[in-house]
C-alpha cells in the first residue's frame, strides 16, 4: 500500500478518495528539520504540501523513494522543482483550485479599505463607548468602489476572478501581464448567463499611474519598489495575496507614512511566519494571515485535485 504524508494537511473529502483508491494518508505535521528522516523511515512515497513545508535540495537528494511532490495552491516557490525535475522526481499543483477564494479576498480587503472597516473594527472594542462620536466623524470620509480603477498585475486565473468581481461592482478594469497580450474576462449571472468582456493588456507604468487600486498576482520576485511607488497616483490603495516581497515592504511603509499610498492590504509577507512589526502596528494596513485560500470550498477543491494527480500519477 502506497503511503501519502499530507504534511500540511488535506481536506477529508480527498483523503478519503486517496483511502478508498487504496492509498496510506498520513496526516501527521512533521517539522521541517524531521521530514527527510520521516518520509525514509515510513517509506512515503508521495509528500503533498501547502507553504509551510519547504522541498528543498536536502529533501530531493535525501529522500531516494519519493516520487511524487504536491502542492496544494498556485505557485510551487517553496519546491525545488526544476532541481527534483533533474532528479527524476514529479512535481506537480492545483493551481485553478483556489482562485475564486483568493479573488474574494481581495474585493474583501479593497471593501475593507475604503471603508476603514480594519481600522474601526480595532478601535471600536476600546474606545467605542466612550468615543463613539469621535470615531464616527473619523470614519466618515469612505469611498465607494463603484466608479474606481482596479489595476490587476497579472491576468492569470485569480487575476481574472478578481477582475470579474471588480467588473460586477461597477469597477473599471485594467491589466498588466507581460506574457498576456488580450483575455476575456466571464461573468456569469443568475438568470442572464455568462456575460464576455475583453480586456486588453497595458504597460505596467499605465496601471501604475491609472489605478485607484492595485492588486498584485504574480508567483513571486520583486515588483513593486520605490520607483513603481513614485508613478502611482496620490492616495492609492495596494493588495498582495500573491508573494511576500513582490511589494518591497520598507518601500511600502515609507509611501504609507508619506500619504503617497491611503491603504494596504497584506495576506503575504517577506518572513512568514514572523512578519515586521512595522506592518502588524501600521493604522494604514488591513492584515489576514496568508488565509487566501483558507475556504471550505477552496480547501475542498484542492483535496480532490490533490487525489485526482496522485492517483493519475501511479496509473501511468
Amino acid at each position: 500500500m502506497k503511503k501519502i504524508l499530507a504534511n500540511d494537511g488535506i481536506d477529508a473529502v480527498g483523503k478519503k478518495i486517496l483511502q478508498d483508491s487504496g492509498f496510506t494518508v498520513i496526516t501527521d505535521k512533521v517539522a521541517q528539520d524531521n521530514l527527510a528522516d520521516y518520509i525514509n523511515s515510513n517509506s512515503i512515497e508521495v509528500l503533498t504540501v501547502r507553504s509551510a513545508t519547504k522541498v528543498r535540495k536536502d529533501i530531493i537528494d535525501s529522500c531516494i523513494n519519493l516520487k511524487l511532490v504536491v502542492r496544494g495552491g498556485v505557485g510551487i516557490d517553496n519546491i525545488d522543482a526544476e532541481y527534483a525535475k533533474e532528479k527524476g522526481l514529479k512535481v506537480a499543483n492545483t493551481p485553478a483550485a483556489s482562485s475564486d477564494s483568493v479573488a474574494e479576498l481581495v474585493i474583501a480587503s479593497m471593501f475593507s479599505m475604503c471603508r476603514f472597516l480594519y481600522d474601526s473594527n480595532r478601535k471600536m472594542p476600546i474606545s467605542g463607548a466612550l468615543d463613539f462620536n469621535e470615531l464616527k466623524k473619523k470614519y466618515s470620509g469612505g469611498k465607494e468602489l463603484k466608479g474606481k480603477t482596479l489595476g490587476i498585475i497579472g491576468i492569470g486565473r485569480i487575476g481574472q476572478a478578481v477582475a470579474s468581481r471588480a467588473l460586477g461592482l461597477g469597477m473599471k478594469v485594467v491589466a498588466h501581464d507581460p506574457f498576456v497580450e488580450n483575455t476575456t474576462i466571464k461573468i456569469e449571472l443568475d438568470g442572464v448567463g455568462l456575460i464576455n468582456i475583453p480586456v486588453k493588456t497595458i504597460p505596467l507604468g499605465e496601471v501604475l499611474a491609472f489605478s485607484d487600486y492595485i492588486t498584485v498576482h504574480v508567483p513571486g520576485g520583486s515588483l513593486i519598489d520605490k520607483s513603481e511607488i513614485a508613478q502611482m497616483k496620490n492616495g492609492v490603495c495596494l493588495i498582495n495575496t500573491s508573494r511576500g516581497g513582490v511589494i518591497n515592504e520598507m518601500a511600502l511603509i515609507e509611501g504609507l507614512n508619506s500619504g503617497k499610498i491611503a491603504h494596504a492590504a497584506l495576506d503575504v509577507f517577506e518572513n512568514e511566519p514572523t512578519p515586521k512589526s512595522e506592518l502588524l502596528s501600521h493604522p494604514k494596513i488591513s492584515l489576514t494571515p496568508h488565509i487566501g485560500a483558507a475556504t471550505d470550498e477552496a480547501q475542498e477543491r484542492i483535496g480532490l485535485e490533490l487525489a485526482n494527480i496522485i492517483i493519475s500519477f501511479f496509473k501511468e
